[in-house]
């Protein structure tokens, strides 16, 4: 099940309707850059069974698990939510650390934060996470970076429950880490 933000519709909105095979249209707009209108369709499966094998190999989700994806780029963002989505996770998402921070301090139910540290709008994702553990205190967070861990947190200090992954990653190595944080 995937949930979108509609806080920041400025800015990114996903449409996916209820009965859709797998595709949708995102549009991203910016005042004075203008609208993009991306359509992504869905991708034709030919019975190799190479496939298969690889998707019932991955982790799959801990019951009930809701995980909030921040990622300013739109094919980041898509691969991960389709990934997790595929595996039982209940995914919502935001294009920008202020549109996640909205989702992070409502009453919506969050077991893993998996954020991009790079965010534009001036809240980076090592922020958001810090503004959201003021009002959730156990949130788990997975940073995605394609810096050194050191560099991209900042000062290096990762508090408890906080982890990094460093891109690039393979699809099955996030999904173990999903998996082992969002269940832990």
């Amino acid at each position: 099940m995937r949930s979108r933000s509609a806080a920041n519709p400025q800015r990114c909105l996903n449409q996916q309707p209820d009965n859709a095979k797998g595709g949708h249209v995102r549009l991203r707009s910016e005042p004075g850059h203008g609208t993009t209108v991306t359509i992504y369709l869905p991708r034709h499966h030919a019975a190799t069974g190479g496939d298969a094998e690889a998707a019932s190999s991955l982790a799959r989700a801990s019951a009930g698990a809701v995980v909030l994806v921040v990622d300013d780029e739109p094919s980041v963002l898509l691969i991960v939510t389709s990934v997790l989505s595929s595996l039982g996770y209940t995914v919502l998402e935001a294009c920008d650390g202020r549109s996640g921070l909205q989702i992070l301090t409502s009453s919506a139910r969050i077991d893993l934060l998996l954020t991009d540290v790079g965010l534009p709008g001036g809240m980076n994702g090592r922020q958001m996470a810090d503004a959201a553990r003021q009002v959730r205190p156990s949130l788990k967070v997975l940073f995605m970076t394609g810096y050194a861990a050191n560099a991209a947190i900042g000062n290096g200090e990762m508090e408890q429950g906080m982890h990094v992954m460093i891109k690039p990653f393979r699809i099955d190595a996030l999904a173990a880490k999903v998996k082992a944080i969002a269940g832990s």
